[in-house]
């Protein structure tokens, strides 16, 4: 009989953590900083996944894809360079950056044009695809921010933009599709 390996393996409690590869690094470093939030975004698609009703199960299909498609950019960004796991990793490509590209493109030709600023909101699903969308950037930020000091797979960075795109595209789709209207900016001196 096979026993259940724990989820617990101390080796994290002095603060170190294992990249791809087994390099041990500090868990404050800015590439560790990077994949964790990638791991956050991919969370909040989780999140939106949840919220989406049955009817747009096209849309729940292309969030699994993404869903999947963070879990190997996380790994991208937790492989080092040179690093002897690299030949087990594929890496982001353009190939990828195309596909979100292609999506984009897809989804905004259902779409009314966008003419005024909106607020994240409307359908929960897509309240929580704006959600994912700033975790997103917030990857993306800090991708760049080890680019800075640390190699970094530059397409990884491209997708990351591209990814926060066709999240607010795809929060634009939910609300439309589901007849929500959009929550739209205002300035404070238009109120009056």
């Amino acid at each position: 009989m096979m026993t259940a390996m724990p989820i617990y393996t101390r080796t994290g409690d002095e603060g170190l953590t294992s990249l791809v590869g087994g390099e041990r690094v500090k868990k404050s470093t800015l590439r560790v900083e990077a994949y964790g939030t990638v791991d956050e975004a991919n969370s909040a698609l989780g999140l939106a996944r949840s919220h989406l009703p049955a009817e747009l199960s096209d849309l729940d299909d292309l969030l699994d894809r993404l869903q999947r498609g963070l879990f190997e950019l996380g790994s991208d960004l937790a492989t080092l360079k040179n690093s002897p796991a690299e030949r087990y990793l594929e890496r982001i490509d353009a190939d990828d950056v195309a596909a979100l590209e292609a999506e984009i493109d897809r989804l905004e030709a259902e779409l009314p044009p966008l003419k005024l600023f909106i607020l994240p909101g409307g359908h929960p699903a897509a309240a929580a695809l704006h959600l994912a969308r700033t975790v997103t950037r917030r990857a993306e930020r800090l991708a760049v921010a080890l680019a800075e000091v640390e190699w970094v797979n530059p397409e990884a960075i491209r997708y990351l933009n591209r990814l926060s795109d066709l999240l607010f595209v795809l929060a634009r789709a939910v609300n439309h599709r589901l007849g929500v209207e959009e929550p739209i900016w205002r300035a404070r001196r238009e109120k009056r």
